[in-house]
C-alpha cells in the first residue's frame, strides 16, 4: 500500500444491501455491510420501498462502523464514489444523496458510478491490475451481462444480457417452487451438492443460437411444471436432484457463452463478477473450461462478488488514479444507467 495513494470511500445502495468500502489504491482498508435481505424474505424477493427505508436506517452506523475498521476519520477522506446506476430508484436516491452531502460538507470530489463495471474492478483489490482488454460476465439478481472491457475506468461495451429473467432471478423463483425460502442462490447451491447435475435433462435457453444473450425464463418454467407434474402424480419431489439439474443447466450456459466471447474476440482472460459468481458450481466450471480453453479466469473471493461498497469505492479509486473528471453534485440517479457509461 502506498500511503501518498488518495483514501476513497465507496457507497452501495442499488438493492437491498447498505455498503460502505474504503480503499487506498487497490488496498482494501473495509467494507462494511448491513443487508435488509431478513425484511424481504417473507414476501419472497425485495420489496423497493422497504430497501429503500432500511437504506435510510443503516446508512450512518455502516459509515461509522467502515471508517472504524479501516481505522481513518473522515477528514482523511479524498474522494468520495456512489453507485448512481442502475438499481431500485428509490433505493439508488439514498446513496447518491448521502454521498452528495458528505462530499459537498468536505469539500471533496464526488464520483458517481456504474454498478455493473464496479462489479468488475472489484477484482482487483484481490489480483491487482485487470488485463487489457478483458472479457466479464455479470451474474446476479438483476443482471446476467457479458462485457468486453479494454479499460474499466473508460470504456466498456455490452456483448450480450439476458431478454428476460436474470440467473439469480431464476435461482430465486425456482427457490419458490421448491418451498426452499429466499435468497435462493445461497439454498439452491447447498441443495444442489446432495443432487445428481444428470438427473433431470432441463432445457438450455438460447445455447447455441449464435448470439450472446440469455434466457432463464423458459428454464424457470421448465422446473416449475416438471414439479407440478410430480406433485399431480402424488410422487415425491427429489428436491435436490432438481436444484443440482436447474443449477446445472444455469452455469453450462453462462460458461459456455462467456468462453464464446473470449474465443471470438481473441481474448484470453476472463472475469466472473456479481452475486452469482459466489456459486460454487460455476466457479468449478468456469475453472474447467477455462483451463481445457487456455483462458485465464478471475472471480473475486464471495463476498466481493455480492453487492458492497468495496467494488464502488474501487472504481472510484481507478477513476481517480486514471484522471477522470469527478461527477457534478447536480448527478442524479439513473436507475437505467447503460453500462457503457462508467461515470456520471
Amino acid at each position: 500500500m502506498i500511503r501518498d495513494e488518495p483514501l476513497v470511500l465507496g457507497i452501495e445502495t442499488s438493492c437491498d444491501e447498505t455498503g460502505v468500502g474504503i480503499v487506498r489504491g487497490h488496498t482494501l482498508l473495509a467494507d462494511a455491510i448491513a443487508s435488509s435481505v431478513d425484511q424481504h424474505a417473507r414476501f419472497g424477493g425485495v420489496v423497493p420501498e422497504v430497501a429503500s427505508r432500511a437504506h435510510l436506517e443503516a446508512m450512518g452506523p455502516t459509515i461509522d462502523r467502515a471508517l472504524a475498521d479501516a481505522g481513518v476519520k473522515f477528514t482523511d477522506v479524498d474522494a468520495f464514489a456512489v453507485t448512481a446506476g442502475p438499481g431500485l430508484p428509490g433505493a439508488l436516491m439514498v446513496g447518491v444523496a448521502a454521498a452528495k452531502a458528505y462530499a459537498l460538507s468536505l469539500g471533496k470530489p464526488l464520483y458517481g458510478v456504474n454498478h455493473l463495471a464496479a462489479h468488475v474492478c472489484v477484482d482487483q483489490l484481490e489480483h491487482g491490475p485487470l488485463p487489457k482488454p478483458c472479457v466479464a460476465l455479470l451474474v446476479s439478481g438483476g443482471h446476467s451481462s457479458i462485457l468486453l472491457v479494454p479499460d474499466v475506468a473508460g470504456e466498456v461495451h455490452s456483448l450480450g444480457s439476458t431478454v428476460d429473467d436474470a440467473a439469480g432471478e431464476a435461482f430465486d423463483k425456482v427457490a419458490r417452487v421448491l418451498d426452499l425460502g429466499f435468497p435462493g442462490g445461497p439454498i439452491i447451491d447447498r441443495m444442489a451438492r446432495e443432487g445428481d447435475p444428470a438427473a433431470i435433462a432441463f432445457p438450455r435457453g438460447k445455447y447455441k443460437d449464435g448470439t450472446y444473450d440469455f434466457s432463464f425464463s423458459g428454464l424457470k418454467t421448465a422446473v416449475a411444471r416438471w414439479v407440478e407434474a410430480k406433485e399431480r402424480a402424488g410422487e415425491p419431489v427429489p428436491v435436490s436432484d432438481v436444484a443440482a439439474s436447474f443449477q446445472e443447466a444455469v452455469v453450462d450456459v453462462l460458461t459456455q457463452k462467456a468462453l464464446k466471447v473470449c474465443k471470438d474476440n481473441d481474448v484470453h482472460d476472463l472475469l466472473i463478477g456479481g452475486g452469482v459468481a459466489a456459486n460454487s458450481r460455476l466457479r468449478t466450471l468456469a475453472a474447467e473450461r477455462c483451463e481445457a480453453a487456455g483462458v485465464r479466469l478471475r472471480v473475486p473471493r464471495p463476498k466481493l462478488c455480492t453487492d458492497n461498497g468495496a467494488m464502488v469505492a474501487a472504481l472510484g479509486s481507478e477513476l481517480v488514479a486514471s484522471g477522470r473528471a469527478p461527477s457534478d453534485l447536480q448527478l442524479p440517479a439513473d436507475s437505467s444507467l447503460p453500462i457503457e457509461t462508467i461515470t456520471l
